[in-house]
């Protein structure tokens, strides 16, 4: 977890699809929407450029937040698609593990959303010690043991053929 999370890292490491095993973000915590996952594609490396596609199970159906995240000052500053396109928000990566399956994303306040936390697991890659894990790395993991008791731990993530 002492890797430097560069640009050229990020654009290397983040790529693929992601399931949030742990959060204290209030849109993933009302019950409403459900199965959450992102999938960064990279678009360019200089500067780096990602799609990026927020899913999620809603009333039984599958929903999309697309958008792209543009790096920016050690940070991704992400604009909507469609519609949401004159929305933004800043984000980043607080801190991951030195296999790339896991990673915390740091959420700035924005006008529409309050700042919080994600835990990321790369999917398709089990972590049963995860909340240990973490929590015995926080300071590797670029969080405070406040913000990690602030968290709420999902119980498994949704398997995904």
């Amino acid at each position: 977890m002492g890797a430097t999370l560069d640009q050229r890292a990020l654009a290397d490491l983040l790529p693929g699809t992601w399931t949030i095993a742990a959060t204290n973000f209030p849109m993933w915590l009302t019950g409403e929407k459900t199965e959450p996952r992102f999938t960064y594609e990279l678009v360019s490396e200089q500067p780096l450029v990602l799609s990026d596609d927020v899913g999620y199970v809603e009333e039984g159906e599958e929903k999309h937040i697309l958008g792209q995240d543009t790096w920016r000052d050690d940070e991704f500053v992400w604009r909507g698609r469609k519609l949401l396109r004159l929305f933004a928000s800043r984000w980043s990566v607080a801190g991951m593990s030195d296999d790339g399956s896991i990673a915390v994303i740091r959420f700035s306040k924005s006008l529409v959303t309050p700042s919080g936390v994600d835990i990321i697991v790369r999917e398709g890659v089990a972590h049963p010690e995860l909340r240990r894990t973490v929590a015995h790395s926080t300071e590797e993991f670029g969080i405070s043991p406040e913000e990690f008791g602030s968290l709420t731990w999902f119980t498994a993530a949704p398997a995904k053929g």
